[in-house]
């Protein structure tokens, strides 16, 4: 099918915005749609569906444009390597150098790049992955099942709704969906279907959340009337997952820094149904809320700040926006929150530090200087706290790590630690 001229400079035009790296790739395509309302459907599709293809394939079509990676040039490659032969190009393509390089394109022999190229990630992080023992054989998996958009996963709000009660009324919406390998609420939808549409979404029986993040609220397992806190709540995604277990009761603390991300808490809080919630915004980890709190927590959830490099599924661009020195900022913040969470962690009490980081140093090496530093605090094994709960197919030892080639969800880490009694 030829490339229409009109998608095709829109694809341009928002690319050349999205390659500053300024602000997320997201955001500066929200921001383009809205400054051109006059894009139809099928347009504005071609439009991100070009502009995360280059950002997930950035390094290899860096590599076929040689010393000249142009915005331009990048489309043209990504459209050629995606499926596109030369002659459909006719009307965005006239001169002849450019046809030419169409050709050179198409014929580029991909396993002529470095491992970092064909692995789509940055050569520091691939650096890093290789000092922790990781062979370049699972490197180029990981790299390249971060490269693949991501599912749609929801998670059931079994407060309101039965898992297979939603099936059913997926069906009869004729959204295809599946249950997940090893969330018990999770549910696998085919396509992109803009489920915030649907009754099922508006009145709370279903969240949109990534399978991997349900399994980081199994690891707490928080129970019936404890008191519990989501350390770095965010949005609540987690929250709304932990007061659901907690079946609505005891006390349920969201702690974030951000009054916005908190705000945005606020209408998921109410479609949930849960009554158990305390959102409540601090100025620091240290902040005199968190203090008052000490020793007084039976689990206590960190899911904290980190690269977001085992979201690059959906996130793309955070390759190219995160650096080696920009991580290590990131650990220093990192440990202090890590280490402030525990203060509020009662004798027995279970403490999760997570992260959506595929970096060693932002997870195994957090725990292990945590561990050091803290021998009030034991290990458990977050195989044996899965299978307690009858997930009994996900075996991951000690530390919960989750990569998209594995096991079909973001990639996640996280560590349950116990305080000893």
């Amino acid at each position: 099918m030829t490339i229409a001229a009109a998608p095709f400079h829109a694809s341009l035009d928002a690319l050349r915005a999205t390659l500053s790296f300024a602000a997320p790739a997201d955001a500066v395509l929200s921001r383009f749609f809205r400054e051109n309302p006059k894009l139809g459907s099928n347009d504005r599709g071609f439009v991100a569906e070009a502009v995360f293809g280059v950002l997930r394939h950035k390094r290899a079509l860096d590599a076929m444009c040689g010393g000249d990676p142009t915005p331009r040039r990048l489309l043209l490659a990504w459209l050629a390597r995606s499926g596109h032969n030369v002659r459909e190009f006719d009307s965005v393509v006239s001169r002849d150098d450019e046809k030419a390089f169409l050709g050179t394109v198409k014929g580029f022999k991909v396993d002529a790049m470095s491992l970092a190229e064909q692995a789509e990630l940055p050569d520091w992080v691939v650096t890093e992955l290789q000092a922790s023992g990781m062979a370049d054989e699972a490197i180029l998996a990981l790299g390249r099942s971060l490269t693949q958009p991501a599912p749609l996963d929801l998670r059931v709000n079994t407060i309101k709704m039965k898992r297979e009660a939603v099936l059913t009324e997926l069906e009869a919406l004729h959204i295809g969906a599946e249950t997940t390998p090893y969330s018990p609420f999770g549910l696998r939808v085919a396509g992109k279907p803009q489920i915030n549409r649907h009754n099922l979404f508006k009145e709370g029986a279903v969240e949109v959340q990534d399978e991997g993040s349900q399994l980081l609220g199994l690891l707490l397992a928080p129970r019936r009337g404890e008191m519990v806190a989501d350390f770095c709540a965010g949005a609540g995604g987690k929250t709304l997952l932990l007061g659901m277990l907690m079946a609505s009761s005891g006390r349920l603390y969201a702690f974030d820094v951000s009054e916005k991300r908190l705000a945005n808490l606020k209408p998921r809080l109410a479609r949930s149904g849960l009554s158990n919630v305390q959102p409540q915004r601090i100025e620091h980890e240290n902040d005199a809320r968190v203090k008052r709190l000490a020793g007084k927590l039976d689990r206590v959830l960190v899911d904290a700040p980190c690269s977001g490099l085992g979201t690059l599924r959906r996130n793309p661009d955070l390759k190219f926006r995160q650096t080696a020195q920009s991580v290590d900022e990131l650990n220093a913040k990192q440990t202090s929150i890590l280490a402030s969470a525990a203060r509020l962690v009662k004798p027995g009490g279970r403490l999760v530090y997570a992260t959506c980081s595929i970096l060693p140093r932002e997870n195994q090496g957090i725990v292990e200087a945590f561990l050091a530093a803290h021998p009030d605090f034991t290990l458990k094994s977050a195989e044996g706290i899965l299978a307690e709960q009858k997930i009994t197919t996900l075996h991951c030892g000690d530390y919960l790590t989750l990569t998209p080639q594995q096991h079909g969800c973001d990639g996640f880490f996280a560590a349950a630690l116990e305080r000893k009694g």
